[in-house]
């Protein structure tokens, strides 16, 4: 069984998205709410460094203390901004998905697909009706 591990939001509708499309190729993943289990310092930094990305890059702005807390300010070093996630989760920003073919930020959900060791089965729209992929099975 191929283990892929989502880290969601339940709340945000590109999570729920991408949570359908895992399930629509066939897998259930570990699905862990962030909100409700966040991620500790050690958690978080393995996380940055399997996505290969900044703290900066995963800083979810909108809809947050972002602003509040100046967090756009350059001052900010990688690891004071992972201890500000780290200390408010809604921070980070998500979902994030974990496979054996990697870690990614999947914003918009699609990017998911790059990362998914089996295709999903069939057609596959969002919760908006935008079709993803079509009925031939095919990325939209």
């Amino acid at each position: 069984m191929t283990k892929i591990t989502i880290y969601h939001n339940p709340a945000c509708g590109t999570s729920r998205n991408t949570l359908a499309l895992i399930r629509h190729s066939g897998v259930e993943p570990e699905v862990i709410e962030y909100l409700k289990t966040p991620l500790n310092k050690e958690q978080l930094q393995q996380l940055l460094s399997d996505l290969g990305i900044s703290a900066r890059e995963l800083l979810r702005q909108k809809g947050t203390l972002f602003d509040e807390l100046n967090l756009s300010d350059p001052q900010w070093t990688d690891a004071e901004l992972v201890d500000f996630m780290v200390q408010h989760p809604i921070l980070m920003n998500r979902p994030v998905v974990v496979t054996p073919l990697g870690s990614k930020l999947c914003r918009p959900s699609e990017a998911v697909l790059d990362i998914l060791p089996s295709p999903p089965q069939g057609a596959f729209s969002k919760e908006d009706g935008e079709v993803v992929i079509n009925a031939q099975g095919q990325r939209v």
